[in-house]
């Protein structure tokens, strides 16, 4: 079971990254025509807007086999960009309000309106200028014959998908209790740009005339100036992560309750569809959790139909921020602790979270965010204080045994390596990314936009001298013209109304 662990499971990658044009604005250019279609693309496509590209890795079963194809996949893309780059942080900057930033556009089939009434509804809800703060999202699954194994060490007598599932629920609650880590040891957007909040009020300080900060601050991005707590006071649901069921539920309540606030928005409005509908949630994607059990979908499928036809099959976690230090937004040693990480989730007994517990939960996450780097910080854990580095050096001394477990394969011993890493970077947290950011932009004398646009050019220099996998890079070449082909076939192939397609969506049971 220990080598199934180590080298079995598969490992994914979802990176966005926002194109900008020479001077760090947000790129008005379409999507380059040379990537392919963005709607049918397997490994490059569009998040919210037309400019952030989401590059997307298959499952892999090591870490640096999803790192190689990320890394090929962003020199694709550097190829095919004419006076742009890809800006290196998570926090966008040079923005010119909402009305500046394009919705992504997927052609003219029904698949490919709706997403873009998805994300024009995404606007109205919440603005469109948080929607383009950028992420990577890990996504995490176990060896299908490492499952029986477990279950018999477990002693569980339930049917082998049932297990499965509620063991991938367990891992869930966990991966939320203990969330709080992952920006205190990767957070990088201690600071952001003026022009992001606009004219809003701020309690952030003044770093220079142009940057906000905190000075503690771990990842503004998961704080409440990013997409987690201003969408969750949008929503007013939370998901329930006690069960599968429970978690399907929750999400299809929240799909099909019509929400004062979003009726006054107008789904059609004059012949033009505002957002998919008027419900809490339009669709499962629009709740943001950092944590997501997901089951791959077949065709057009409802993600909550195909976690109750399958189970889960993978796990996404979302809370990681790209990496400005490193060329592919997310490095080895990271992607070897998060691996690390869910194991060690798996592993620990995990009961079910209370109300109380969920309130801890988000609470924790938002400390961390805005002052993870505090001394003093104190987290609540089930009613009682506890000091976050005390925390999380139990945490990290718990998984050495995990560490050691997954490392028996592998003379490099990745795993200690890098939990050795991040005990360092709990015992000088001037050592997290976030510290190290702020102490460079100090040293050179850089407000945040000059430190990313810096980054964001020398990441682009990187890439130009990258040599890629021949192969793949042929791949995607022939992928790019495939795609564009599939798009037009599916715009060919549409033969009832978008009024119609959306309805016959929504009725699928």
């Amino acid at each position: 079971m220990g080598r199934l662990l180590s080298t079995g499971g598969a490992v994914g990658l979802e990176k966005e990254c926002l194109r900008v044009s020479e001077d760090g604005s947000i790129s008005q250019r379409p999507h380059p025509a040379a990537l392919g279609s963005a709607l049918t693309h397997p490994y490059i496509t569009t998040d919210y807007s037309e400019a952030l590209a989401e590059l997307i890795t298959p499952p892999c079963t090591r870490v640096d086999e999803a790192l190689a194809f990320l890394g090929d996949t962003q020199k694709f893309v550097y190829d095919h960009l004419e006076n742009e780059y890809l800006w290196a942080t998570s926090m966008p900057c040079v923005l010119d309000g909402g009305d500046n930033i394009p919705l992504a556009y997927y052609g003219t089939s029904n698949p490919g309106i709706m997403k873009n009434v998805y994300r024009r509804g995404l606007g109205h809800r919440y603005g469109r200028t948080m929607q383009v703060i950028a992420g990577v999202h890990f996504n995490f699954s176990f060896d299908e014959a490492f499952w029986p194994l477990y279950q018999d060490l477990r002693q569980s007598r339930v049917k082998p998908r049932d297990f499965v599932d509620s063991a991938y629920l367990e891992l869930t609650r966990n991966l939320q209790r203990f969330g709080w880590l992952i920006p205190y040891l990767f957070g990088a957007s201690p600071a952001v740009c003026k022009s992001f909040l606009g004219n809003k009020p701020t309690e952030l300080l003044e770093f220079d005339p142009h940057t906000y900060y905190e000075p503690y601050a771990t990842s503004l991005r998961m704080g409440d100036i990013g997409y987690t707590n201003s969408k969750e006071k949008g929503v007013g649901i939370k998901a329930n992560y006690n069960s599968l069921e429970g978690y399907i539920r929750s999400l299809t309540h929240a799909i099909e309750t019509p929400s004062p606030l979003w009726e006054k928005i107008g789904v059609e409005v004059d012949g033009h569809y505002e957002q998919l509908n008027a419900n809490i949630l339009q669709i499962e994607n629009e709740y943001y959790s950092t944590v997501r059990p997901k089951q791959v979908l077949e065709g057009l499928e409802k993600p909550t139909l195909a976690l109750r036809r399958r189970g889960v099959r993978y796990i996404e976690l979302r809370s990681l921020d790209v990496n400005a230090f490193h060329p592919l937004g997310v490095s080895e040693e990271q992607l070897c602790f998060l691996r690390a990480f869910m194991v060690y989730c798996l592993l620990l007994e995990s009961p079910p979270i209370n109300v109380q517990e969920r309130k801890e939960i988000d609470q924790n996450i938002g400390g961390a965010a805005h002052r993870g780097r505090d001394p003093a910080l104190s987290l609540s854990r089930l009613g009682r204080e506890v000091r976050l580095l005390d925390w999380a050096r139990d945490l990290l001394q718990a998984m050495e045994p995990v560490c050691e477990l997954l490392d028996r394969w592998d003379e490099r011993k990745p795993y200690s390596r890098t939990l050795k890493q991040q005990q360092e970077c709990v015992d000088n947290p001037e050592n997290t990314p976030s510290a190290r950011m702020l102490q460079e932009m100090r040293d050179q004398g850089e407000g945040f936009f000059q430190f990313a646009k810096r980054k964001s050019l020398q990441q682009r220099d990187y890439f130009s001298d990258f040599v890629p996998d021949a192969g793949r890079y042929r791949m995607f070449l022939e992928e790019a013209e495939a795609s564009l082909a599939r798009q037009r076939d599916m715009e060919l192939a549409d033969d009832v109304s978008f009024g119609q397609f959306l309805a016959d969506y929504f009725a699928q049971q």
